[in-house]
């Protein structure tokens, strides 16, 4: 879950960190019905992707008027692809150096990895290349801000105290909330010696939400913003919508064979909607998450075939085609060939169930060869490829 700009800053300031004052104004928002921080702004279109800086989409602002003209110069536009979701406005603080701290799961090395430099800004790497270190130590999740404030000795004395009581706190904060990534760039360093989070970037492990009451508050507030993760805490399991254009819809299960899947597709020149590991073990007879998926998909505009690719081990095929012919039932809006790619426990009585459901659907149980029956059907459409 990749936080808007704007929620993780709220986070932080819960656990007294220091940010510059702002508000959240949506997209084509007027300035004149927010309270704003005196003096210079700073306009920061709120995205779910880092490289806002280089992108144009945060902009120093004079005055509330140009802070308007920013705003609806950029609502309605996508940075790095991403759709903006409205601005931060926020004061522009007067510092007299910019840090970086960064905080990660190195997912490689199992181990949580502290990055600290004195020099941050948009051009952190280029400082790096040029000779100023980017310090860098691994550490167990126990040991994590014992770690970082060690790493923080050996920077030059000005830095040493600002940025490990930094490294301290974000740690915790890292720690507390299941963090995947906690990135502070740039961290303003003030002529008293304190700090202010200037920008940040926090990303939380999706399946830490059940045990995070603040980001439940968020995916119950904003499921527009953070879809992904609003469907798999309500649902318990991973849809992913890779091109709301697409004109295939997947319903499958193994994330690995998933992405070989797509990968397969995307190379014949087709657009495949959607990410789903539907995790079919854990059906229990209910149809609720085969009706969820179909509804999402049969939502897209240029849908004209679904594939379902179910690779069974504990999953008995013959309930999870009933639970198919349940599901299609209650969704239908979705009209399209359904090509079934099923392997496993009771094929044959699951190929009846479906024969007998006079659904339009084609039981494959060879993947290549159920691939090829997915471009058949889209074909038969009249539907190009590219």
């Amino acid at each position: 879950m990749f936080l808007l700009e704007h929620h993780g800053k709220e986070l932080l300031a819960s656990h007294a960190i220091a940010v510059p004052a702002g508000v959240f104004v949506p997209p084509y928002g007027e300035l004149s019905a927010f309270r704003l921080p005196p003096g210079a702004l700073m306009v920061k279109a709120q995205v779910a992707a880092g490289g806002r800086g280089k992108a144009g989409a945060v902009q120093r602002a004079g005055s509330p008027e140009e802070a308007n003209r920013i705003i609806a110069g950029l609502s309605g536009s996508t940075v790095t692809g991403r759709p903006v979701h409205g601005f931060r406005v926020e004061q522009r603080i007067d510092f007299v150096h910019e840090a970086y701290i960064s905080l990660s799961v190195d997912a490689a090395a199992a181990r949580m990895r502290v990055m600290v430099s004195i020099d941050g800004g948009v051009d952190v790497e280029a400082h790096a290349s040029q000779g100023n270190a980017i310090h860098s130590v691994l550490a167990d999740c126990p040991h994590l801000a014992e770690a970082a404030t060690e790493l923080c000795t050996a920077l030059p004395p000005p830095f040493r105290t600002t940025l490990s009581d930094a490294a301290r706190r974000l740690c915790e904060i890292f720690v507390e909330h299941e963090a995947i990534l906690l990135e502070v760039n740039p961290l303003f360093i003030l002529a008293d010696g304190s700090w202010i989070a200037g920008d940040i970037k926090m990303v939380v492990d999706d399946n830490a939400v059940v045990r995070q009451p603040y980001l439940q508050a968020l995916l119950k507030q904003f499921p527009d913003i953070y879809p992904e993760s609003a469907r798999k805490f309500a649902h318990g399991f991973d849809y992913v919508e890779v091109d709301a254009d697409g004109e295939i819809g997947l319903v499958t299960t193994g994330a690995g064979l998933i992405m070989q899947l797509i990968d397969e597709l995307k190379a014949e020149g087709r657009r495949p909607v959607n990410f789903c590991d539907i995790r079919s073990g854990q059906f229990r007879g209910d149809p609720a998450r085969l009706i969820a998926v179909m509804r999402w998909i049969a939502s897209r505009p240029r849908i004209r075939v679904v594939l379902v690719n179910i690779f069974a081990g504990i999953t008995d095929l013959a309930e999870f085609s009933g639970l198919l012919v349940r599901a299609t039932a209650q969704v239908p809006e979705l009209r399209v060939p359904i090509i079934a790619r099923l392997i496993g426990r009771n094929l044959d009585e699951a190929k009846q169930i479906l024969q007998a459901s006079h659904l339009s659907v084609t039981v494959e149980p060879d993947l290549e060869r159920a691939i090829e029956l997915t471009l058949a059907a889209l074909d038969e459409k009249g539907l190009r490829r590219g």
